[in-house]
């Protein structure tokens, strides 16, 4: 299993592309469940940890947290 580790507010790029032509999305919740917001539409989806782990490609520290 993927060992990837994220925070809330944290860029992560998605294997797949939203219907909006983009792969970026914003971490706004951190759980049991994971939400994610589009950057582009500001759609947001909601998706259980596991299936969050096998979608995300890569995960983009946001500058604040890693500071």
């Amino acid at each position: 299993m993927n060992n990837i580790s994220f925070q809330l507010n944290d860029e992560v790029i998605m294997k797949k592309k939203h219907a909006c032509q983009t792969n970026l999305w914003i971490i706004t919740r951190n759980g049991a469940d994971i939400k994610i917001k589009c950057k582009n539409c500001g759609r947001e989806i909601m998706m259980d940890r596991l299936e969050f782990m096998k979608k995300v490609k890569k995960v983009i520290t946001n500058e604040k947290t890693a500071n």
